[in-house]
C-alpha cells in the first residue's frame, strides 16, 4: 500500500507543479529523484535501479528515429519564413470567393496542404490569423466561425504526417509495444514504427478535413448571415479561368513537389521518416532561397532534378561504394550519382548563403536548436520519471487498474482517452506523450490494442489539447495576431464546434479500426 500511495502522489506533485509553471523537465526530473529517495527510505525503491538512466538516455540521443525531428522543425521553420502559406492562402481565397463560406474552405484546405509540409501548428495558426483573419473579418463573417475555422485547421499539423507529434509518439509506442510483447513472450508480435503511425493517421486526418469542411458548408448555408460572399476585390473582375489556374498552380506547386517528396518517399517505402525528413529540409531549404532570389532559381531547378535522379538510381542500382563486385553499368550508375551528389551539393550550399545573406537562416536555426533541446530535456526528465515509476510498482498498479473497469478493452480506452482529453486541458501534447504514454501504452496492447490503431487514436485525442481552453496553444497563438476587435471570448466559442467534431473523428476511429490500420497494413505488409 505504501507503494501505491508513492506512486499516487508522484503523480500528482508532477502534474500540481507543471500547472503552478514549474519547467516541465525539471519538474519530471527533479520530482522523480525526490521520491526515489524517498521510496528507498521506505524499503520500496532500489536506488541501484536509477544506473539504468545512463544507457536509458544514451538510447534516446543515439536513436536514429529522432534524428527526424529536428529536421522537421527546421523544414517548418524555414516554410514559415518563405511565405508559402501566404501566397497559398491568397491563391485559395481567390479561388473560393465566390462560393458561400468559401473563405473558411480556402483556410481549412491551406491548413491540410501546410500540415502536410510543416507540422507546426504554431507557424500555421499565426500566419493564418495575420493574413486570413482579417479578410474574413472584413467580408463579413461571424468571429466565432472565423477564428474557429483557422484554430482547428492550424492543429491538423498534429495529425496529418509528418508531424512531430508522431515522430516522438512512434518512438515511445516502438518501446512499449516491444515490452508488451517480452510480457506476452510474443516475440514475433506486430511492430510499429514511424512510418506506420504517418501510414495509419493519413485517413483519420483526411477525415477531419472532410467533418471540417461539411460542418462549413453547412453552417453557411442555414446561417448565410455568417459566412457571406464577399464581394470581388478592385482588379479580380478580370480575372480568367486561366489567370486564376495559373495563380493557384503557383502557390498550390511548390509546397505541392515538397509534400510528394516527403510523404511520398516514406509511404512508397523508398525512404525512412529519418531519410525524408532530410529530403524536407533540403528542398524547403531551396524552396525558401528560390522565392528570395529568383535568378538563382535555375541552380535550385538542377538540385531537386538531380535529387530526383539520385532517388530513380537508388531504386535500379546498389549504390554502396564498400562493394567490390561492380559490373560496368553499376560502376556507370554510381560515378553518375557522385555527380548528382555534386550538384545537390552546390544548390545546397548556394540555398544557405542566399538564406543566410538574408538574415534568415541564422534565426531559423537557433529556434530548431532551442525547440529541440527543450523537447529532448523533456524527454530526459520523462525518463527519469518513468524509471522511477515503475521502480515503485507503478505499471502493475495501472495493469490492475486498467483490468478491473468493466468493459475489457474498450472501457480501458475509453478511460484512458477520457484522462487524456482532460489532461489536454492543462498539460502540452509532449508531457502527456512522454509521461502517461510510456505507462498506459504496454498495458494496453498486452490488453489487446493495435499499436497502430492506438497511435492514431492518442495522436488526434493529443490534437484536441490545442484547442481545449484554458491552456489551448492554439488559442494563445491567435490570440495574439488577432486584431484587438476580436475578442477572446469568441475564439473560446468558435472552436467548441471543432473540438467537438474532432471528438466525433475519434469516435470513428475507435468504431471503425481499419482507417487506421488499412493503409498501414497495405503498404507495408510482407
Amino acid at each position: 500500500m505504501i507503494a501505491e500511495y508513492l506512486e499516487l502522489f508522484l503523480f500528482l506533485a508532477i502534474f500540481f507543479l507543471i500547472l503552478l509553471g514549474f519547467p516541465v523537465a525539471f519538474t519530471l526530473a527533479g520530482v522523480a529523484l525526490i521520491f526515489a529517495v524517498i521510496g528507498y527510505w521506505l524499503g520500496e525503491f532500489q536506488l541501484r535501479q536509477l544506473s539504468f538512466l545512463p544507457q536509458r538516455i544514451f538510447g534516446t540521443m543515439s536513436s536514429e528515429v529522432l534524428i527526424a525531428a529536428p529536421m522537421f522543425i527546421f523544414m517548418g521553420l524555414v516554410l514559415e519564413r518563405s511565405k508559402v502559406a501566404a501566397d497559398l492562402l491568397t491563391s485559395m481565397a481567390k479561388l473560393f470567393r465566390g462560393m458561400r463560406g468559401g473563405l473558411a474552405l480556402s483556410v481549412v484546405l491551406v491548413g491540410m496542404l501546410m500540415a502536410a509540409s510543416t507540422g507546426i501548428v504554431g507557424a500555421t495558426v499565426v500566419t493564418m490569423g495575420l493574413i486570413a483573419l482579417p479578410v474574413m473579418l472584413k467580408a463579413g463573417y461571424d468571429p466565432r466561425l472565423a477564428t474557429g475555422t483557422i484554430c482547428a485547421s492550424g492543429t491538423l499539423g498534429q495529425v496529418i504526417p509528418p508531424s512531430i507529434v508522431l515522430v516522438f509518439l512512434g518512438d515511445v509506442l516502438t518501446y512499449a509495444n516491444q515490452q508488451a510483447n517480452l510480457k506476452a513472450g510474443n516475440f514475433a508480435g506486430k511492430s510499429v514504427g514511424v512510418g506506420d503511425l504517418f501510414a495509419g493517421s493519413l485517413i483519420p486526418g483526411l477525415v477531419l478535413v472532410a467533418l471540417y469542411a461539411i460542418y462549413i458548408i453547412t453552417v453557411a448555408w442555414l446561417k448565410p448571415e455568417i459566412a457571406p460572399i464577399p464581394e470581388p476585390e478592385e482588379g479580380e473582375e478580370g480575372l480568367s479561368r486561366a489567370e486564376s489556374l495559373k495563380l493557384l498552380l503557383n502557390g498550390l506547386l511548390p509546397p505541392g513537389l515538397l509534400i510528394i517528396a516527403v510523404l511520398g518517399s516514406i509511404l512508397s517505402g523508398i525512404a525512412t521518416p529519418t531519410e525524408a525528413a532530410g529530403v524536407g529540409a533540403v528542398g524547403a531549404l531551396m524552396l525558401a532561397a528560390s522565392r528570395g532570389r529568383p535568378r538563382l532559381a535555375w541552380v535550385f531547378r538542377a538540385g531537386v532534378v538531380a535529387a530526383i535522379g539520385l532517388i530513380l538510381l537508388n531504386v535500379f542500382f546498389d549504390l554502396l561504394i564498400q562493394r567490390s563486385d561492380f559490373s560496368p553499368t553499376e560502376q556507370v550508375a554510381v560515378w553518375g550519382a557522385m555527380l548528382l551528389v555534386a550538384v545537390v551539393i552546390v544548390a545546397v550550399l548556394v540555398a544557405c548563403w542566399v538564406l543566410f545573406r538574408d538574415g534568415q537562416l541564422a534565426p531559423v536555426a537557433e529556434q530548431t536548436g532551442l525547440i529541440t533541446a527543450m523537447i529532448f530535456a523533456v524527454l530526459v526528465g520523462a525518463s527519469l520519471f518513468s524509471l522511477v515509476f515503475r521502480g515503485l510498482g507503478g505499471e502493475e498498479t495501472v495493469h490492475h487498474l486498467l483490468d478491473a473497469l468493466p468493459g475489457g478493452l474498450f472501457g480501458a480506452m475509453v478511460f484512458v482517452m477520457l484522462l487524456m482529453f482532460v489532461m489536454g486541458f492543462f498539460l502540452d501534447f509532449l508531457e502527456i506523450i512522454f509521461i502517461l504514454v510510456p505507462i498506459v501504452g504496454p498495458v494496453l496492447i498486452l490488453m489487446g490494442a493495435d499499436p497502430v490503431w492506438l497511435g492514431v487514436m492518442i495522436a488526434v485525442n493529443l490534437q484536441t489539447s490545442f484547442l481545449t481552453p484554458p491552456f489551448g496553444f492554439a488559442l494563445f497563438f491567435l490570440r495574439g495576431a488577432a486584431p484587438a476587435s476580436v475578442q477572446t471570448f469568441d475564439i473560446y466559442r468558435g472552436v467548441m464546434p471543432f473540438i467537438a467534431l474532432q471528438l466525433i473523428g475519434l469516435a470513428l476511429i475507435a468504431v471503425f479500426p481499419a482507417l487506421a490500420t488499412w493503409l498501414p497494413d497495405y503498404l507495408f505488409s510482407k
